[in-house]
């Protein structure tokens, strides 16, 4: 899932439970519904990744889309959490927009065989988060 500043969600992939997220990157910024704005020097596109991004081909990907990768290396979060023991993880966009979707009993838990199905509501829920955020309803 990608979502922008306010846990808004922007692209939805789905794969199965045993795919890594890393190698989903890809689909994911290439699935964004809107179009974004061109990248620029004074207005540069900078994508936030928690280490479960820490791969040289993640970093690449980011620099295929033209986004400026800030992808946290293992152990680094750690190091900051000892080092300053009020530090807290920025990690709480993406957890928001999970926990919106999570509120979708029908999609907690995936019964549907069908990858279509289970699509479309995904993308129902995600209209439904942005609707209610923008205060249409």
């Amino acid at each position: 899932m990608l979502t922008e500043g306010k846990g808004i969600p922007l692209a939805v992939v789905v794969a199965g439970a045993n795919r890594h997220d890393m190698k989903l990157l890809g689909a994911t910024l290439e699935a964004v519904v809107i179009q974004r704005p061109a990248p620029s020097e004074e207005e540069p596109q900078n994508l936030c990744g928690d280490k479960g991004f820490d791969y040289p081909a993640s970093r690449q990907e980011a620099v295929e889309h033209q986004y400026i990768p800030h992808i946290r290396s293992r152990g680094e979060e750690r190091q900051e959490k000892q080092d300053n023991p009020e530090y807290r993880p920025r990690r709480w966009v993406v957890e928001v927009c999970h926990s919106w979707l999570n509120r979708f009993r029908k999609i907690l838990v995936r019964f549907e065989k069908n990858l279509a199905t289970h699509l479309g509501l995904l993308q129902f829920a995600c209209a439904y988060i942005v609707f209610k955020r923008a205060g249409s309803f």
